[in-house]
């Protein structure tokens, strides 16, 4: 973390390095864990709900009159009009997690009149600890981040995540892919959207584009990348995309170069375009 985080910074820290102990306990166990089906392939565990609750109490002792918004318990919690709301994924890569694939993470995020200014995002199994506040640059652990140099697509490793709700458009999916492997250096699904946004923070990768996502998976992650020098939107390239359900992220050059292929893939609404 930077050498003076932000006090809201901390206690978001916090709250992830507890739940993170609660998937790593759960994690040693996995047979044991009871798990629900949202919707076909839409997994939940009580380790979710357990990690959300203890994130959600200790963001609120802190905070009472802050508002929340979590994937499980959506607003039930938190003040209900606060110009400060915490936006909270508690196991982002829960099918991952309940197969004991090893790429999950807590992902926490503060908006403030609907932008993010603090961001957490906890990978409970390495122990890493992507931290962002607005202005302040985006650290793994204690080491700032920077994007990666890379210019070039032909260059460029990839993540991204594959539709796997029934409803989602498999077709159109298939269509990106068929564009977008034969142009990268390679192409990866890990599985954790808000990992992946970390990765492209860390360099790791040079980008990264999902359909199908929900503000509590890319808010954190989106404010990671943009501290780190990258860039990140929807297929169209517009910065407003939290609640558009299509995530892309990169570095700089790559970005571009992403939109060039995604653009005509996007289902948001343009404006002046009634027709998309």
């Amino acid at each position: 973390m930077s050498l003076n985080p932000h006090p809201m910074i901390n206690i978001a820290v916090k709250a992830a390095r507890i739940a993170g102990s609660i998937i790593n306990r759960a994690a040693l166990d996995i047979e044991s864990v009871r798990i629900s089906q949202k919707q076909a392939n839409d997994f939940v565990t009580e380790v979710d709900h357990a990690a959300e609750q203890a994130i959600i109490d200790t963001l609120l002792t802190a905070y009472p009159g802050h508002g929340i918004w979590a994937e499980e318990t959506g607003s039930e919690r938190g003040a209900k009009d606060s110009e400060f709301v915490w936006i909270i994924d508690p196991l982002d890569g829960t099918t991952n997690f309940i197969h004991g694939m090893p790429v999950y993470c807590v992902s926490i995020a503060l908006a403030v009149r609907g932008k993010v200014e603090q961001a957490v995002v906890y990978d409970p199994s390495r122990n890493d600890l992507f931290t962002a506040s607005k202005g302040r640059g985006a650290y793994l652990n204690e080491r700032r981040l920077r994007v990666s140099k890379r210019i070039a697509l032909q260059d460029a490793l990839i993540s991204t995540g594959f539709p796997y709700r029934p409803g989602d458009d498999l077709a159109t999916y298939l269509k990106i892919l068929a564009e977008i492997i034969p142009r990268t250096a390679g192409l990866r699904r890990p599985g954790s959207a808000a990992l992946d946004l970390a990765y492209v923070a860390a360099g790791y990768t040079d980008g990264f584009f999902e359909s199908g996502l929900q503000a509590w998976d890319v808010a954190a992650g989106s404010l990671l990348v943009t501290e780190a020098g990258g860039l990140v939107g929807n297929f169209t390239g517009d910065a407003e995309f939290l609640d558009q359900h299509e995530c892309l992220a990169g570095t700089p050059r790559i970005y571009g170069q992403l939109i060039s292929i995604l653009d005509k893939y996007s289902k948001v609404t343009k404006p002046g375009n009634r027709n998309s």
